[in-house]
């Protein structure tokens, strides 16, 4: 591991932050945060922190010695300023002397002697920081010092490869407990330059910025070469079956098999990250897999996030896909058994006092092709497989030169139901669609993109789908929330089915399918080219067909249900003058939609209609709102506000309509019409 330590790229960050009134101690602080945030090897999502000692002035003017300590959730890669909250150093220190200190006592200590009330919790690590006497300090979770302290011989592989250069801490529970035992460990060896904590990281300290960062490099790095150099054993490698079946295949039955359901009719639902490399696809063909998955995380940190430890899947054989989904299912029950067991033992023991969180996965490892990391959203998901990288580079790193010994799961309980460590993940309550993918055809569309936005809002992820590739990926981005657009052409089965596929890849499957593409065409339907109605048809209703029927498969390999929507029209039940080369076809989609529902609500999907009027979009664009309204002899205004609000009908009406039947739980072979009132068109 090198230094990136770079004198110009510091004295352009503590001049930027000079001009907005940051002392350089504190500029040069956040410079180096992010140095060691920028390595995977080091830190990852909010995990690590530092901190330095200075002066700072509170909100009367009195100046204070102070703790600028990373405040708790924060990324040391992106960190700014107020990512290391000042924190009366004076008050942190008395608690030096206390016999115990609570969690709680510990949280409210910290915030009471915070400068700026406002400010974010101070790292529960905090105490440690505080308690040492070096300006600097800084604690990672370096991954090739954790293949160095998950063994049974930790401390004395420490003494051989760093002498007496850093201070050996047994492990502990971080907070109050902890702090007091390394600075015992320190005064008994004030010449360290920095501590190991057993099974959990490394702490360094300096008097410069500077000097702390270069010592962390120096003894990782010191690390790593013991590794390289006594790292001299095989990696074994399991038989797979001849023919493996696809990330794809997995995906959709494996994101099924790990949904929760949470009530009778409330299911928490996950989002999927496959992951794979030549260093996953080595860990993943061990023979004893299972075996490294159950001792656990690396570094209780990760407990967090990855769960106590990953679930292991059989090899999937290609030849037997029938078999598959039964497999993942009776694996994953098992996890859910074994964790609510470990759950229950542990919840005993500290007096019954804990909730249990989900006992779904979230990090799943497939022999012969690589990993998943699961989380509610796309993004939790990433954060799981990004851990599990590091997960698997330490464990490979430990079983090298011996055997990966880390914390065990009933220790890593008090990290996982840690209060202190749980708010970290808290991001506000969960959105109606939280861990729900919706697709949408005709997505660059004026009711797509509102759809997109809405369902977006709601918590969902959504993949828009058009021939306009640019439209759909501008309405992903407008949409947020990790939303992607994809080129595809309804009417053709091939592109329908690449589009799902590459929804597949990104998320692990889909929740909600809105049928939405059309165009429409005038004429006479007497006078009307076969051509033209032939083509009509392709879009209006065969392409409808495709896209339920990928959808309805889907749906079904993840068994959990699914919700199918169609963009149906007021022209299915009251058609319009020279407009039969539309209605026809729609009329036939609004039966599709019920044919759906009758057949297939014994698997738990719902599928309902829209059926919306006069809608100013793509398909109803200014040329054709002249047209209809001539039809009628009408003004434009009178034709599209001609209903018994008497106002004009929005993409963001239907929108609102399509999110009300996707969480309508006990309607299906619904139709909700969405035109302001028009009787003519009223179903029976």
């Amino acid at each position: 591991m090198q230094s990136q330590w770079n004198d110009a790229d510091a004295e352009a960050l503590t001049a930027h932050y000079a001009a907005q009134g940051i002392a350089r101690e504190l500029a040069l602080r956040v410079y180096t945060t992010r140095l060691l945030g920028a390595d995977p090897r080091l830190v990852l999502h909010g995990g690590g922190n530092t901190s330095c000692k200075t002066s700072a002035t509170d909100l009367v003017g009195d100046r204070w010695p102070v703790l600028c300590v990373k405040g708790s959730g924060w990324d040391m890669a992106t960190i700014e300023p107020a990512g290391l909250p000042a924190v009366k150093l004076d008050g942190l220190r008395k608690a030096r002397h206390l016999p115990r200190l609570s969690d709680e006592a510990m949280v409210a200590l910290q915030r009471s002697n915070l400068l700026d009330p406002a400010a974010p919790n101070p790292s529960v690590e905090a105490l440690l920081h505080a308690f040492l006497p070096h300006t600097y300090v800084d604690h990672t979770h370096s991954t090739a010092i954790l293949s160095v302290v998950d063994q049974e011989d930790s401390e004395a592989l420490c003494a051989a490869i760093f002498g007496r250069k850093l201070g050996f801490v047994p492990y502990l529970m971080p907070g109050f407990a902890l702090a007091v035992a390394a600075a015992e460990v320190y005064e008994q060896e004030p010449e360290v330059e920095g501590l190991i904590l057993d099974k959990h990281g490394i702490f360094t300290f300096g008097e410069t910025a500077r000097a702390s960062y270069e010592r962390m490099i120096q003894f990782v790095s010191l690390a790593e070469a013991f590794l390289v150099r006594s790292g001299q054993r095989d990696w074994p490698e399991a038989a797979l079956p001849a023919a493996l079946a696809t990330p794809r295949e997995i995906a959709p039955r494996l994101r099924g098999a790990i949904a929760w359901q949470r009530g009778p009719r409330t299911i928490d639902r996950f989002v999927s990250d496959f992951r794979t490399s030549p260093s996953i696809q080595k860990f993943v063909v061990h023979p004893g897999l299972a075996d490294l998955a159950g001792r656990g995380v690396s570094t209780p940190d990760l407990a967090i996030r990855l769960k106590p430890a990953p679930l292991v899947l059989p090899a999937p054989d290609a030849t037997q896909l029938d078999a598959l989904g039964p497999a993942i299912r009776e694996r994953v029950a098992g996890f859910a058994a074994a964790y609510r067991e470990y759950f229950e033992r542990n919840n005993a023991r500290v007096g019954g006092t804990k909730t249990m969180l989900d006992p779904m996965p979230r990090l799943t490892l497939v022999p012969g092709l690589g990993l998943f990391g699961h989380g509610r959203t796309l993004r939790e998901a990433r954060v799981a497989s990004d851990c599990a990288e590091m997960w698997i580079e330490a464990v490979m790193g430990a079983e090298a030169i011996g055997t990966f010994r880390p914390v065990l799961p009933d220790q890593l309980f008090d990290l996982e139901y840690w209060s202190l460590e749980q708010a970290k993940l808290k991001v506000g309550p969960s959105k109606a669609l939280t861990g729900q993918v919706m697709i949408i055809t005709g997505g660059a569309g004026a009711i797509g993109r509102a759809s997109a936005r809405l369902f977006a809002a709601q918590g969902a992820h959504v993949a828009l789908l058009d021939l306009d590739r640019t439209g759909t990926e501008a309405a992903a981005r407008e949409a947020g929330n990790d939303s992607i657009g994809l080129a595809c052409d309804v009417t053709d089965r091939a592109s329908v089915q690449a589009a799902f596929a590459a929804v597949i890849d990104t998320y692990g499957g889909a929740d909600i399918v809105i049928s939405n593409a059309g165009a429409a065409w005038e004429g006479r339907i007497g006078e009307i080219e076969d051509a033209r109605l032939r083509q009509s048809f392709e879009l209006n209703f065969f392409a409808h067909q495709t896209v339920a029927q990928t959808a309805v498969a889907l749906f079904r390999q993840q068994g959990m249900g699914g919700v199918l929507l169609f963009n149906a029209s007021k022209q299915a039940v009251n058609p319009g003058a020279n407009f039969g080369a539309y209605g026809l076809p729609k009329a036939a989609t609004l039966f599709l939609s019920r044919q759906y529902a009758l057949e297939y609500g014994a698997d738990g999907i719902r599928v309902n209609a829209v059926n919306a009027d006069r809608i100013r979009s793509g398909l109803l664009d200014d040329a054709m709102i002249e047209s209809r309204s001539a039809a009628r002899g009408l003004t434009a205004a009178e034709y599209l506000s001609g209903n018994l609000l008497g106002q004009e009908v929005t993409a963001e009406d239907v929108a609102q309509a399509f999110l009300h039947q996707t969480l309508a739980a006990s309607t299906t072979g619904g139709v909700t019409t969405v035109d302001g009132g028009n009787i003519a068109a009223a179903l029976r």
